[in-house]
């Protein structure tokens, strides 16, 4: 054999093996078979996968449905304290219900934000810039507390924010 033969029957065999990914006729059923149930086998686990993400939000709001319902039995008690115009009562039962909320917030993570120093844009929402004699871009009043969960800003604190106190000269007339 001449080399030139050998080359070309080289080329030939390699001609002859199947592609990868590629079946030969009599492979065609069998390959389509397996991908259609992979196919399916990946929808079964996305619809899983989503059936469970939904059951644990439910059990989420479950919770804390259930720690806000005594919250609210306090504050009906207020209410009904209210109608009968027993006004310590009614500042006491108000109390109970801000403490019972608070306590509940605080148990899941939340913690309000820091007002005092400057201001800081990142947990800072100004509302009113104040000609203040205090240091400029410092925190002179809190409109509307704060809130973080975790290290994320759930609520910036509304704050009005000191500025450089306005100039007592009158603009002369001259003009």
């Amino acid at each position: 054999m001449s080399e030139e033969q050998v080359e070309q029957e080289q080329a030939e065999s390699e001609d002859e093996r199947p592609v990868p990914g590629t079946a030969t006729p009599s492979q065609a059923p069998a390959e389509d078979d397996r991908l259609l149930r992979l196919a399916a086998d990946f929808e079964n686990y996305k619809k899983r996968v989503a059936r469970e993400r939904r059951e644990y939000v439910a059990l989420a709001n479950e919770r804390l449905i259930a720690e806000l319902l005594p919250i609210l039995d306090d504050l009906e008690r207020a209410l009904s304290a209210a109608e009968q115009h027993e006004e310590a009562q009614l500042e006491e039962g108000v109390r109970l219900v801000h403490r019972s909320l608070a306590g509940l917030l605080e148990r899941h993570g939340v913690t309000a934000i820091e007002t005092g120093g400057s201001f800081d844009p990142h947990v800072h929402e100004a509302l009113l810039s104040q000609p203040s004699e205090a240091e400029e871009g410092s925190v002179l009043d809190v409109v509307q507390k704060g809130y973080r969960l975790g290290d994320r800003v759930v609520r910036p604190a509304r704050v009005v924010v000191a500025a450089p106190p306005a100039s007592e000269e009158a603009p002369d007339g001259d003009a």
